[in-house]
């Protein structure tokens, strides 16, 4: 696992900001660099778990750009795209392509509950519109509509539809995608849990949230699993099972940024309406970043 492929594990990056709220870019160059460092796979900017949702425009570009510039070309980078109008969601993703990533991952539109024809359609105009290969992102929880296996399967025969990170947590849909799937489609998890059962199915990983705190023995998960090295991946689970706990107590990111302050990596400021994680999980936080060997 190296190079620009898309497998593995990939990290859904937290945006850090300063106290007053601004981007951290001195704390994001940081992250970005100690990412690859401990051996992380490819990287996601500006997905949920980045507060795209509370980013202008230009800090969307900016956020991107800045990993771009710190990765030097040595992993992946998924540029985050989403919108509920297909027109804009095409402005957005060739602003983030023009960026220099080598990939996107565009999210299912929320709100409208397109069905799934629909579904086809937006992601073809997408595809058809940069040369960038596109990644679809299935969240429903988040969305609100689910993309079918489907649906899934006839978007990866489009020649710049390359993969999906599939979070709808429904195993059957999954396995369907992963037996079913032309060559080279990638299937990654959007749920860290759910990383062992995934690969054991035959998917290629995940896109992380704890991964954040912990990048190596996420990445060393995921290697063992493609190794099928069943014993090491148990004993990783040992100790990542609290921080996927502990990484969910609230809304993301919030836990996570909470984590990355008790590691000293940036300032535990989220976006409003996100607020900082409640007081009575820090502790489990806490417990958790040491159950991983973090602190």
């Amino acid at each position: 696992m190296s190079g620009l492929e898309v497998r593995g594990c990939g990290t859904a990056l937290v945006t850090p900001f300063t106290k007053d709220g601004a981007l951290d870019e001195a704390a994001f160059r940081a992250l970005v660099e100690w990412q690859i460092e401990e051996g992380i796979h490819f990287l996601v900017p500006c997905g949920s778990t980045g507060e795209a949702a509370t980013l202008t425009h230009d800090e969307h570009l900016r956020v991107v750009r800045l990993v771009v510039e710190q990765n030097a070309g040595r992993v992946a980078v998924l540029g985050g795209v989403s919108g509920n109008d297909t027109k804009a969601t095409i402005e957005q993703a060739k602003a983030v392509a023009s960026q220099g990533v080598s990939h996107l991952m565009v999210v299912g539109p929320p709100y409208n509950r397109p069905p799934q024809r629909g579904f086809i359609a937006h992601f073809e105009a997408v595809a058809d519109a940069v040369d960038v290969p596109l990644i679809l992102y299935n969240v429903p929880g988040r969305t609100g509509s689910n993309i079918l296996s489907k649906t899934t399967l006839a978007l990866a025969e489009h020649p710049n539809i390359c993969g999906v990170k599939e979070a709808s947590g429904n195993l059957d849909q999954i396995l369907d995608v992963i037996l079913h799937r032309p060559a080279g489609f990638r299937v990654l998890s959007g749920d860290d849990n759910l990383t062992v059962p995934f690969m054991a199915l035959g998917g290629d990983g995940v896109v992380s949230v704890v991964s954040n705190a912990v990048p190596k023995p996420m990445a060393k998960l995921t290697e063992a699993m493609d190794r099928a090295d069943l014993p090491e991946a148990q004993r990783l689970m040992k100790t990542l099972q609290p921080i996927m706990i502990a990484g969910f107590v609230e809304s993301n990111p919030m836990p996570m940024k909470a984590a990355m302050a008790e590691l000293g990596r940036m300032q535990d400021v989220v976006r409003l309406p996100l607020v900082p994680l409640a007081g009575e999980h820090r502790e489990k936080i806490r417990a958790a970043l040491q159950a991983a060997g973090a602190l």
